[in-house]
């Protein structure tokens, strides 16, 4: 079911029979929805759940703001894990309406191949696997102008019939916001579980407000949130490695946030120049530039995310 807005508080749930017909249900943009929807939990849920089966840990990687640097924190983080090569690493790209990941780790104009088993995911190395909108569209400048049943409909897509095969890690590259593609991931992994949100934002307060809702939305659902990541803190010329700060953080920052929310944090990654153009020339930042403070800082808050995982299991969703 395609929901406008999380469950209230007291909800009696989207699948029950007084879905839509309750007190509480008066003022609820989903009302009508829930009134006319079909009951009983989507087959789907199962059937991702048994396709999953062999992903140990699923974490979602989300901002709030767009423009914070969150599908290139996703790709480093997915570049990273994958430098070990007994790690399975899957991407996700559920950003429908803009996905950059293909770019960002070389693999633009590449297409989805059909197997016996489902899609094959396109592959940076033998040990990453990526599957995007991406590759599926004819022109890369072509708008992808979608309602949410189709977005869900994809997204439920490449969870269900993608053949991702054993993982370690499936990392889940998201839009901005709190919107249709967030609560369908979560929805759709709410048998399979997931191990948690890495918030993605930068100093400024204009991003950190977007965060909070951020973290509200996480709260609802019941995602647990593994910390909250501070990108752009500050300029290393690449040159001398001497810091200046771009965007001031005027109350408090990422880490002022985490102490305000009372959420983990795990760390700032400062602007160098060569992240950009890494990603513009679908190169792994992560791999040509190790002498950078940039990849000391996040060597640092992948490091926090592994030992997080080595503890935690993924739990089910509240949705």
């Amino acid at each position: 079911m395609n929901l406008q807005a999380p469950e209230p508080e007291h909800c009696p749930g989207p699948e029950t029979e007084d879905a839509g017909k309750s007190s509480a249900c008066e003022g609820c943009p989903n009302q009508n929805i829930c009134a006319e929807g079909p009951k009983g939990p989507d087959p789907a849920i199962a059937a991702i759940a048994d396709r999953l089966i062999s992903v140990k840990h699923k974490i979602l990687v989300l901002s709030g703001k767009g423009g914070v640097g969150k599908s290139t924190f996703s790709s480093n983080l997915s570049l990273f894990l994958s430098q070990n090569e007994d790690t399975q690493v899957g991407l996700l790209d559920i950003d429908i309406c803009g996905p950059s990941v293909p770019k960002m780790v070389g693999l633009e104009g590449e297409q989805i191949r059909q197997s016996s088993s489902g899609w094959a995911p396109v592959y940076v190395s033998d040990n990453l696997a990526v599957m995007s909108i991406g590759f599926l569209m004819a022109n890369q400048n072509d708008a992808v102008i979608w309602k949410g049943p189709k977005k869900n409909g994809m997204i439920k897509q490449f969870l269900k019939d993608v053949d991702w095969g054993p993982l370690d890690y499936l990392i889940v590259d998201t839009p901005p916001g709190t919107s249709d593609e967030h609560l369908s991931i979560v929805q759709y992994l709410k048998d399979a579980g997931v191990t948690g949100a890495v918030l993605i934002t930068t100093p400024q307060e204009v991003a950190l407000q977007d965060v909070r809702r951020e973290i509200d939305f996480c709260r609802k659902v019941g995602v647990p949130m593994l910390g909250v990541v501070e990108n752009m803190s500050a300029f290393v010329c690449p040159k001398c490695d001497k810091s200046s700060v771009i965007f001031p953080p005027t109350t408090g920052g990422a880490r002022g946030l985490a102490v305000e929310q009372g959420i983990p944090f795990l760390g700032a990654i400062p602007l160098d120049p060569r992240i950009g153009m890494s990603g513009d020339a679908g190169e792994s930042f992560v791999d040509l530039y190790q002498d950078s403070p940039a990849y000391a800082a996040y060597k640092e808050v992948i490091g926090k995310i592994t030992d997080y995982c080595a503890k935690n299991a993924p739990v089910p969703a509240a949705v």
